[in-house]
């Protein structure tokens, strides 16, 4: 059966999914949201740098140079971000009517 699409079991048992769960998936794609939006930020902050041989250039660097923006970006949003994806997530925890949980200073 390749390419059947199948629910989750709490989704065919009329259960909701838990909570913890739901927070995990969206602290996950508020952290996803971040890493995406720096990724663009950075494209178009090296849009213009060139780099001069022997050490750069040419079409490797081309070809390689969104895959150096992605891995900053996602490091970047690993270590904090920019402060995006905590109101992302607050969004979205509201829109899926669960309340922030508050997190004590240093945890």
């Amino acid at each position: 059966m390749s390419g059947a699409i199948t629910a989750p079991v709490d989704v065919l048992m009329g259960q909701k999914p838990s909570t913890d769960f739901a927070r995990a998936n969206i602290k996950k794609a508020a952290k996803d949201y971040e890493a995406s939006f720096l990724s663009v930020m950075l494209a178009q902050m090296f849009k213009g740098v060139e780099t001069e041989a022997p050490f750069g250039g040419g079409q490797g660097e081309e070809m390689f140079k969104s895959f150096f923006t992605d891995a900053v970006a996602k490091q970047v949003a690993k270590s904090g971000g920019i402060g995006l994806s905590a109101t992302v997530e607050r969004e979205m925890l509201k829109m899926q009517g669960l309340e922030e949980v508050e997190v004590p200073y240093g945890a």
